[in-house]
């Protein structure tokens, strides 16, 4: 899978292991019945609650990773700001209010070649929309106007949080699933070992399910990104969103190599061929759904 999305998952994967050890280790959560048997009621409520807890962390810290990882500088609307920045903050701010938003997101600029721009943060009182440097400098005022209303798109649909939520859900299945798993595996040492062999077994699958759990969030991602596209087409216009894929589709044509981008649930561009694995549809076939 790309680094797009990486950052997302590992933080969340990172504070599922965490909370789950925590729980592991101190007396509570117990689903080991008195006769040995896994208790599956009390497992399931342990695996909601481990789950969501660990899904709503990660959107809570969703907006002060953006920053960390992506060097994004936050623009003050009322301190100096240069043609550039004043540009960014007056359509983010514009197209924010036909949204019907009551809260104007962050506005932020990272310095980075690629041609790029996500939106992200817990809520619509709290989110960020950032561009790239690269985006401003390769692309024209509609294109750069299509981009920024496909992200204030992604505020106004609400999907961070739709995506909590479903990530919630994938990490309540994880979380039960890989238990059951571990369980049966630490049967089959000596029993003075199971303890232990259980425990590892339970980091070990937990990982890897959830690598298959975020084929389910990817699926997702792929799906938001064309009603993404339809709400900033209707913000900024159909004519300037298909203007700004079209522009993406010419500026990916022209890039080759590996991708290095990252936060990559809410990016607007996806280089590589689209799969089960990535987090954008084909730029083609988004075009052709906007027409």
């Amino acid at each position: 899978m790309g680094k797009r999305i990486f950052y997302f998952l590992l933080t969340n994967v990172l504070v599922l292991l965490t909370i789950g050890i925590i729980f592991s280790i101190l007396p509570i959560g117990n689903y080991i019945g008195n006769d040995g048997q896994i208790q599956f009621g009390t497992l399931l409520i342990f695996s909601a609650v481990i789950g969501f807890t660990g899904s709503f962390i990660s959107l809570g810290m969703s907006r002060w990773m953006a920053k960390k990882m992506m060097g994004v500088k936050v623009i003050d609307p009322n301190g100096p700001m240069n043609e550039y920045e004043r540009a960014v903050v007056e359509k983010v701010h514009r197209l924010s209010r036909a949204a019907g938003l009551m809260h104007m997101p962050e506005v932020g600029i990272y310095h980075s070649p690629e041609v790029n721009a996500f939106a992200t943060g817990p809520s619509k009182k709290r989110s960020l929309v950032a561009v790239s440097t690269g985006l401003l400098q390769e692309m024209d005022d509609d294109a750069v106007e299509g981009v920024i209303a496909h992200e204030v798109a992604h505020i106004a649909n609400g999907d961070m949080v739709t995506m909590t939520l479903l990530q919630g859900i994938v990490n309540t299945f994880v979380v039960f699933l890989s238990r059951i798993v571990a369980f049966a595996v630490s049967r089959f040492v000596k029993e003075e070992l199971a303890p232990i062999v259980h425990f590892i077994a339970i980091i070990v699958f937990q990982i890897a399910f959830s690598i298959l759990g975020s084929i389910v969030v990817y699926a997702y991602s792929r799906h938001r990104e064309y009603h993404a596209d339809r709400g900033g087409a209707d913000l900024a216009g159909k004519d300037k969103m298909r203007h700004a894929l079209e522009s993406l589709k010419a500026y990916t044509s022209r890039i080759k190599g590996e991708d290095d981008t990252s936060i990559a649930t809410l990016k607007i561009n996806n280089k590589r061929k689209s799969s089960i694995f990535s987090t954008h549809p084909d730029l083609d076939e988004r075009i052709k759904r906007l027409a």
